[in-house]
């Protein structure tokens, strides 16, 4: 099922733990260059700004080949384009296999392509259907998994996530007033069974090349299940669906409930994440919290904006402070020690960086000794004496 080689796939994982523990300092420079050596890889590109570019050459690349095709298919007349995107579908899946076999993964060319294929999928089935939004949702959630099953492409996970929400979306707007009604719980069943499902998954994982992209849905069906019954996403979706037209004085249905969601769930992520030490639980969380604020302010502004970012900035910085305070001396648990199994040498740079820009510190500058040893310098020249 998988395109590459097994053992370079988890060759992959060795070497990103490799570069973890050169950075915690477990290990020296020399083994780690030693087990980088030792552990052949795909031809990839770490650099996102290198990557996208290639993103782009490659894109242009698929549209060339498309475009040559095109210029020879219309001859056949109008039926061609009823048929030619799924033939240029095949063709990115054709050339993401064969970047595969010269052992090219997350180069940028190959996203091309892979996304690509993706994309003329959905374009082909909107020109031969009427009712295409929910054959697209649906077709292209299949064909994402298929992606991210056969080139392990994290990406095409992403895209198969947000595809099998917009067919549970358009599925349910297909049955009517109904459907439309009970969306925002229909959703969050659905984001808290995908939750638990991924969660499921991550801790009985074998294939480590698999954890990255079980984590991006994970954390993709967190943020689903918040926003299902966020206040402000059922409130305007109530209006754009169902035509309900509030007045200043009206509310939602089981309004109290959605905004005891939006404020009660926040909370129980952050709980959540300092009791299991779950880093992406309590960055989503925190994002979710200042969506939280933006949602009751929203609706109900009481203080002017200044006003409001002044007071929250001084109740945010009374939190942080009190609670390094509490934390520093701990050495166990929740502590504000450092990680080591984080990028150290990032945080030192910006604590000297704030130094510098905050109190004008000037960085002290050690001047190395040459090598080179020199005579008694008894006239102008260095190391000039007037004897050998």
């Amino acid at each position: 099922m998988r395109a590459y080689d097994e053992n370079k796939l988890t060759n992959i994982v060795l070497i990103e733990e490799t570069d973890t523990f050169l950075n915690a300092n477990f290990i020296t420079q020399e083994q780690a260059h030693s087990i980088k050596n030792n552990l052949p890889v795909f031809k990839a590109q770490n650099n996102l700004l290198l990557r996208l570019a290639f993103f782009i050459l490659g894109s242009l690349l698929y549209a060339s080949i498309c475009g040559t095709i095109s210029i020879i298919g219309v001859q056949i007349g109008e039926s061609y384009f009823h048929f030619c995107f799924y033939l240029f579908a095949i063709i990115g899946w054709a050339a993401a296999e064969f970047l595969a076999r010269e052992n090219y993964k997350n180069y940028g060319v190959d996203d091309a392509f892979i996304l690509g294929s993706i994309l003329n999928l959905a374009i082909a089935i909107r020109i031969n259907s009427e009712t295409f939004e929910l054959l697209i949702a649906f077709f292209v959630s299949i064909s994402a998994l298929l992606m991210y099953k056969r080139f392990i492409h994290n990406i095409s996970l992403l895209v198969f996530c947000l595809a099998t929400t917009a067919t549970l979306f358009y599925a349910l707007l297909e049955i009517g007033t109904i459907g439309k009604t009970i969306l925002p719980f229909a959703t969050l069943i659905f984001a808290v069974v995908c939750y638990f499902f991924t969660k499921r998954k991550l801790t009985q994982l074998k294939e480590l090349y698999y954890h990255k992209g079980l984590v991006i849905a994970n954390s993709f069906y967190l943020i689903l299940a918040y926003l299902s019954c966020n206040y402000f996403v059922v409130r305007e979706l109530s209006s754009e669906l169902l035509g309900i037209n509030l007045k200043p004085n009206q509310d939602i249905p089981f309004a109290l409930f959605f905004y005891f969601f939006t404020i009660t769930v926040p909370i129980v992520y952050i709980m959540t994440a300092l009791k299991t030490k779950d880093r992406y639980l309590l960055w989503i969380g925190a994002l979710c919290i200042g969506f939280s604020i933006f949602t009751i302010r929203y609706y109900h502004s009481i203080l002017p904006v200044e006003v409001a970012m002044t007071l929250g900035g001084i109740l945010l910085f009374t939190i942080s402070y009190f609670s390094i305070q509490k934390l520093k001396d701990k050495t166990s648990g929740i502590t504000f020690e450092l990680d080591r199994l984080t990028q150290k040498k990032g945080l030192k740079s910006t604590e000297a960086l704030v130094a510098v820009t905050a109190f004008g510190i000037k960085p002290e500058t050690k001047i190395e000794e040459s090598p080179m040893k020199f005579g008694g310098g008894d006239y102008s020249g260095g190391g000039a004496s007037g004897s050998f």
